[in-house]
């Protein structure tokens, strides 16, 4: 790479997932932050007095972040669009508006890297888990021509649960999963909250999470679907029903699955499967990237969510407890940093491939 960085800015920096990219540009060998844009109560002020008694990162504000005077992230798009090469999206907003500001910016030649799901059905706009589907990115192609840009592109991360399982589940999918039934038990931090800003969730689980059930089931058929005639098509299989659950911890999501498959394999080929995965992304020498995607357990009562999360910088995927069921062919848990690999570490790890093949310039 380069040795001059590319410049970032971040649109909802103030939220919880833009305070995550916030500190995720700091000492970036390859990002260096210069804009943040947020809403109009937030405009003109500093980063620091922005987020001033709302910081809920474990470290401290960087240092470059606490003198930057944040932006409208909706009437400042030509002026954010000027200053940065890419930016990042983790804005809270209706999801219409969400869907037509990323679009505003990608018309105004600024790739949009998105933790959100407005586009995530927008069938020319690549859902991307970079070591699960890196070859979608390709779409973008079709995807430029369609809204008459050259330089400017929308691509989207997945939603945060499917990371403690897609992972898990891709290596083994030679092996022809047809059903697929996963409990999802997710972190308070996945709806952007604390303990301190929601007390009601201590020693309290909820077993509703408006909307998850239905990504959960839908969106991994257009991560493993393929590029034809210029859209992404889902893939039938395998069938994916899912119950999504609240839980009383701050970060970490993990999922109990079941599985069949109609070419079943042996415990020993499934563990084989996840020792040598390799995506095909490795060589690219993405700085985010973990030397090893999945770590698998043989300790019964591993992964744990405060032992495991932080694996890799909170990138890898741990799975345990593997072992046949009654009802499918085989059973596992698997566990995921929600606010790191699920949204935005994801985000940057997929800025980080789309640099590395010259998508952004």
């Amino acid at each position: 790479m380069s040795k001059k960085k590319y410049k970032v800015g971040i649109i909802g920096g103030t939220g919880m997932v833009g305070q995550r990219f916030v500190s995720l540009m700091e000492n970036h060998p390859w990002f260096e932050l210069a804009a943040i844009g947020a809403s109009p109560r937030s405009s003109g002020k500093t980063y620091q007095q922005a987020v001033s008694g709302r910081w809920l990162m474990p470290t401290p504000i960087p240092e470059q972040a606490k003198k930057i005077v944040v932006k409208d992230a909706v009437s400042d798009i030509e002026e954010i669009a000027g200053q940065v090469d890419f930016v990042f999206s983790a804005v809270d907003m209706k999801k219409e508006e969400i869907k037509a500001l990323e679009e505003k910016y990608a018309l105004f030649e600024c790739p949009v890297i998105s933790n959100n799901s407005a586009h995530r059905w927008t069938s020319d706009v690549p859902m991307v888990i970079p070591e699960v589907n890196h070859e979608h990115i390709n779409i973008i192609e079709h995807q430029r021509k369609r809204l008459g840009i050259k330089r400017g592109f929308i691509a989207v991360k997945s939603n945060c649960s499917l990371q403690s399982y897609v992972p898990a589940l891709h290596p083994l999918m030679s092996f022809e999963p047809d059903k697929v039934l996963v409990c999802t038990y997710q972190a308070i931090s996945g709806a952007g909250k604390s303990f301190e800003t929601w007390p009601e969730m201590i020693d309290n689980v909820i077993p509703y999470i408006g909307g998850e059930e239905e990504k959960s089931e839908r969106e991994p058929l257009k991560i493993w679907g393929s590029i034809k005639n210029g859209v992404i098509s889902e893939t039938k299989s395998p069938a994916i029903t899912a119950q999504c659950i609240r839980v009383p911890v701050s970060d970490g999501h993990m999922a109990a699955v079941f599985v069949s498959f109609k070419n079943k394999p042996s415990r020993h080929q499934i563990l084989d499967c996840w020792s040598g995965f390799r995506s095909g992304i490795e060589e690219l020498g993405l700085p985010s990237s973990p030397k090893k995607l999945l770590y698998y357990f043989e300790d019964e009562s591993r992964p744990q969510t405060r032992l495991d999360r932080n694996l890799e910088n909170g990138m890898a995927i741990s799975i345990g407890r593997l072992r046949p069921d009654s009802q499918y062919d085989y059973k596992f848990v698997s566990l995921s940093h929600n606010t790191l690999r699920g949204a935005a570490g994801g985000g940057v790890l997929l800025a980080e491939l789309l640099c590395a093949k010259g998508y952004i310039e």
